[in-house]
């Protein structure tokens, strides 16, 4: 039988990973930033049109 005290042993602690870093153009990031405004737009005219009490579906 194994010791009790070898088999809940805590793990060591993980050393977090280094992020990259990307160099964009600023007409690229301006275009990105036009994207993620174009979706939040999209969602929030779809999320307008969804009935409002989901709750009493259920």
């Amino acid at each position: 039988m194994t010791d009790a005290s070898n088999t809940f042993k805590k793990a060591p602690k993980r050393k977090p990973a280094k992020g990259k870093s990307v160099s964009v153009s600023p007409e690229m990031r301006k275009a990105y930033a036009d994207l993620i405004r174009e979706r939040a737009e999209k969602q929030e005219v779809y999320g307008r049109h969804l009935p409002q009490d989901e709750s009493r579906r259920r």
